[in-house]
């Protein structure tokens, strides 16, 4: 088993090699998940209530 020093020093070498995205990038990343999370929760909310609307007309029946 390698030393934690050994260990850290290996973490620290990978860590340089990131790409970390820059701000147009994170902003850009950021709106199109904010998006897609908005237009997944209009569906969801969308297709409850028409199951619901359907439940009940099926059950006034």
């Amino acid at each position: 088993m390698a030393s934690p020093k050994k260990f850290l020093g290996n973490v620290h070498k990978e860590m340089k090699k990131v790409r970390w995205p820059k701000k147009k990038e994170m902003l850009k990343y950021s709106v199109a998940v904010l998006s897609c999370i908005l237009v997944l929760s209009a569906f969801f909310v969308l297709s409850d209530l028409v199951i619901a609307f359907a439940k009940t007309i099926l059950e006034a029946l």
